[in-house]
């Protein structure tokens, strides 16, 4: 089996328009995980025991579980939970919903103590000051913390998007086609005569995505950097 850098490009080739459905549940994944984050970043910095105990609970079980068994048990749980609820059967013809909601489970668990931690990081005496100044705890907020906070949460986010990526490529044990659920049809279908090509080719576009991403948050960090130097 040697390696062949024309079949490497071929591959490369069919795997690529696959990477819209990676590119889906991690775009949408991160957007409902950005939403429910904050919410529980709220009812971990909030003065409710209650609502800071199930904000903790929730963080403490989705960051301990690995990622396949959370993902196994969204697949085959959610049907059956909602099927004792309807009476109908739910069932299981789009693989992506439910990578959607395991990768969304996951990002949250991760965003909360990302924002509660950035929201931390901000001197309390920056909120102290635009409250003194005349602006609303909205205004101070928005113009004062958020923008501090963001700048504190963005190498972490980063990172985060980059392993959403990756973790949902799990998708494909349930049958998922994404880019790595097709390299390994790919692979199937060729008897493994391939397998360097396809994998590399994987690889490759995996490294491009990652590299691309902490590119444009980079970018996103000193344009952060530059207004909160004008403000």
């Amino acid at each position: 089996m040697r390696f062949k850098l024309s079949t490497f490009f071929e591959y490369l080739v069919k795997l690529l328009p696959y990477l819209k459905v990676t590119f889906t549940y991690a775009g949408l994944s991160l957007v409902f995980g950005i939403v429910f984050g904050f919410l529980f970043a709220v009812f971990k910095l909030g003065k409710s025991r209650i609502l800071r105990g199930i904000a903790n609970v929730y963080t403490a079980i989705f960051r301990s579980v690995p990622p396949v068994v959370l993902l196994f048990l969204v697949y085959y749980g959610i049907p059956m939970v909602a099927e004792v609820i309807t009476g109908k059967s739910m069932g299981r013809k789009e693989p992506i919903l439910f990578v959607i909601i395991t990768v969304t489970l996951l990002a949250t668990a991760s965003l909360t103590e990302i924002m509660r931690s950035a929201y931390k990081s901000v001197d309390k005496g920056q909120y102290e000051a635009g409250v003194s100044i005349g602006l609303t705890e909205i205004q101070t907020f928005f113009r004062i913390v958020f923008p501090q906070a963001l700048l504190y949460a963005l190498p972490s986010l980063g990172n985060l998007v980059i392993y959403l990526i990756k973790e949902g490529s799990l998708g494909f044990t349930i049958g998922l086609v994404d880019i790595f659920g097709k390299a390994n049809t790919l692979n199937q279908n060729t008897y493994s005569n391939h397998i360097l090509e396809i994998y590399i080719a994987l690889a490759t576009i995996y490294w491009v995505v990652a590299i691309a991403t902490e590119k444009l948050l980079k970018y996103a960090e000193q344009k952060v950097k530059r207004e909160l130097g004008r403000a």
